[in-house]
């Protein structure tokens, strides 16, 4: 078991978590329920699942969770690129928040092979 807090991956995608929520209180409120609700419950998914598989009893658990994590992060990538396409967001906030998100999907694709390899 290890304190999730102290991982980079937990830190970088807490921090999106964050920065989706500021920006998706931009949202118009006809989104509340829609575009906005999937966006952030996928981006807190995120640092969640990260969370939780940190203390489960085996690497493969552990990694498990970490490949939900990635799945999370993919859902979010395709609700920025809505959120773009729909204007909500212009393109270069989208690039800055694009970025970020695919680092931390870096750092859980790494961290996935070397908890496997532990």
């Amino acid at each position: 078991m290890q304190d999730f807090r102290a991982l980079k991956v937990w830190q970088k995608s807490h921090e999106s978590v964050l920065e989706i929520y500021r920006v998706s209180s931009e949202f118009p409120a006809a989104e509340r329920y829609g575009l906005t609700s999937q966006l952030r419950r996928a981006a807190v998914s995120i640092p969640a699942n990260i969370a939780e598989g940190s203390v489960r009893s085996s690497d493969t658990d552990f990694a498990r969770f970490l490949h939900m994590a990635l799945g999370s992060a993919s859902e979010v990538d395709y609700y920025l690129i809505l959120a773009r396409d729909l204007k909500l967001i212009d393109t270069e906030l989208h690039r800055i928040l694009d970025d970020r998100l695919q680092e931390v999907k870096r750092m859980l694709a790494a961290f996935i092979t070397s908890v496997k390899k532990a």
